[in-house]
């Protein structure tokens, strides 16, 4: 039985991704790689993040989730997440839209671009359990990939 791990998501079996690892052996989160060069322009009022894709997609437990958090390098470099942390939930792991792959968004802050090169860490995975309320009766079903739930 698989209980929590990465896999390479559809369409980038090819792309030579690298499954994350934690690099010290007390590391909570797991470094992620960019899957392709990306240029991330400097911030201006009204631009919309810059998605930077990983090519993975990641599967947990059902009382889990995951969490993108950015690396505490990012800020030094002028990379601030567009959404702080990234929650993704279990459900999202093979959804018919995208395969559950996810991505980093990022804003530059500085006056220049900013440029991600293909295998370059990107940011951090934590898996993390969460508990549920009194009374919780959610029984909706995901019926697509990135921001979903949102739509009715």
């Amino acid at each position: 039985m698989k209980i929590r791990g990465f896999e390479v998501a559809k369409g980038y079996e090819d792309k030579d991704i690298h499954l994350p690892v934690r690099k010290t052996k007390y590391a909570a989160a797991y470094d992620i790689e960019a899957a392709e060069d990306v240029v991330i322009p400097p911030f201006k009022l009204g631009c919309k993040p810059t998605f930077i894709p990983t090519g993975l997609k990641a599967y947990c437990l059902e009382d889990e989730y995951y969490m993108l958090v950015s690396r505490s390098s990012g800020p030094k470099k002028g990379l601030l997440m567009s959404n702080g942390i990234g929650i993704i939930d279990r459900d999202y792991y093979g959804n018919i839209e995208n395969d559950g792959h996810f991505y980093f968004q990022y804003y530059n802050v500085t006056d220049h671009d900013i440029i991600i090169h293909k295998g370059e860490a990107i940011g951090q995975v934590v898996f993390q359990k969460f508990l549920l309320c009194d009374n919780d009766n959610a029984d909706g079903v995901r019926t697509g990939g990135f921001g979903s739930t949102d739509q009715k």
